[in-house]
C-alpha cells in the first residue's frame, strides 16, 4: 500500500526535476547533452509512475462514497489522469521520436520551450491539486 509520505516524495522529486529541467532546457546547448536528456526521460518515467500509483490507490475510496460530490472529484481526477497521459505521449512522440533512446529531437528551440513549459505547468498544477484536494479528501474518508 502506498503511503502519503511516498506520494509526497514522488511529488517532490517531480517538482524538483521540473524546476531543474526548466532551467537547463532554456539553454539550447544543454538540450543535446546526454545528461539533460537522461534527466528528462527520468522525469517522464517518474510522472507516468506517479499517475499510475495515484490511479491504483486513490479513486476506489472516493468512488465507494455515497456522496456524489466525492464521486465527481474522483471522476475529475481520473479524466485528468487520462489527459496528462495523452499530453505526455504526444510530447514524447513529437520531441523524443527514437524509442529506447534518451535523445531529444529539437529543430525549433522556441517551439520546444513553449511545449515543455506547458507540460511542466500542467504536471505541476496536477501535483498541487492532488496535494490540496485529492489527498485531504481521501484522508477525510478514513483511508
Amino acid at each position: 500500500m502506498i503511503t502519503y509520505k511516498n506520494l509526497n516524495e514522488q511529488n517532490h522529486r517531480i517538482t524538483e526535476l521540473s524546476n531543474v529541467l526548466r532551467y537547463l532546457l532554456t539553454d539550447r546547448s544543454m538540450c543535446d547533452t546526454e545528461s539533460c536528456c537522461t534527466l528528462f526521460h527520468n522525469y517522464l518515467t517518474l510522472v507516468n509512475e506517479h499517475i499510475e500509483t495515484v490511479d491504483k490507490n486513490m479513486y476506489s475510496v472516493l468512488l465507494a462514497s455515497p456522496d456524489e460530490k466525492v464521486n465527481n472529484v474522483a471522476k475529475n481526477f481520473m479524466s485528468g489522469s487520462v489527459e496528462v497521459k495523452k499530453i505526455l505521449q504526444k510530447f514524447s512522440k513529437q520531441w523524443c521520436p527514437t524509442k529506447n533512446s534518451n535523445d531529444l529531437r529539437i529543430k525549433e528551440h522556441d517551439q520546444f520551450l513553449d511545449a515543455i513549459n506547458n507540460l511542466f505547468d500542467i504536471v505541476l498544477q496536477r501535483i498541487q491539486d492532488e496535494t490540496e484536494k485529492l489527498y485531504p479528501l481521501v484522508r477525510s474518508l478514513g483511508s
